[in-house]
């Protein structure tokens, strides 16, 4: 199954929680959850739904995943390495989707969604350590240095402008100003925001049964 396409909006309503999809910026007024909308969309959008102990783990699965924008097939690979690996499940299977190099360049604030992130990647605009990389999922590890190149800072810098996002992670260092970062360390759970947002033992049981 491809990245989802479709209409942000109606994905985070089907799901039941705000997947900030659109960015921080359009979150502040605009959003259907800011206007009462966080009803699952469609006719029947408001009755009472009965879910399966398995849709419970499936929605949980589909609610991180769309979070970071990545296929079935990506994500699966992500767990499967942290099931293998000796580190605890959980911790790494986040960090694995948190040291892909889109989601660091959100982190760093150099753009206001992942979307937008993973195509300053992809287009070629970055570099980690002097070298260009255009792999959206390549991982990145502590002491690399990541900057947006010197050509490509005025359209980074107008994307943007006037925004104000989160904090920058405490594992991360970063200058909105030069467009350049360092990743300090691997992220543990605790600083790992979208940890809080879904229950990640529900995502390792849907796919260890």
């Amino acid at each position: 199954m491809s990245r989802y396409r479709g209409p942000k909006e109606r994905l985070s309503r089907a799901l039941g929680l705000n997947l900030f999809l659109k960015g921080k910026r359009y979150e502040a007024g605009k959003s259907a959850f800011h206007r009462g909308r966080n009803f699952r969309p469609g006719q029947h959008g408001k009755g009472r739904h009965k879910i399966s102990e398995y849709g419970l783990r499936l929605r949980e699965k589909q609610k991180l995943r769309y979070m970071y924008g990545v296929s079935e097939k990506q994500f699966r690979r992500y767990y499967e390495e942290a099931a293998f690996s000796s580190a605890v499940t959980d911790e790494r299977f986040l960090q694995l989707l948190e040291c892909r190099l889109d989601n660091v360049i959100y982190r760093m604030k150099f753009t206001t969604t992942r979307a937008q992130a993973r195509q300053l990647v992809g287009h070629g605009h970055v570099l980690v350590n002097g070298k260009k990389v255009d792999i959206p999922s390549y991982q990145v590890k502590a002491g690399d240095k990541l900057e947006v190149r010197e050509k490509s800072k005025k359209f980074a810098a107008a994307a943007i402008e006037g925004f104000v996002g989160e904090i920058i992670p405490e594992w991360l260092t970063s200058d909105t100003d030069s467009l350049r970062g360092e990743v300090v360390s691997a992220p543990i759970k605790d600083q790992i925001d979208t940890a809080k947002l879904i229950e990640i033992n529900l995502i390792i049981e849907f796919y260890s049964k």
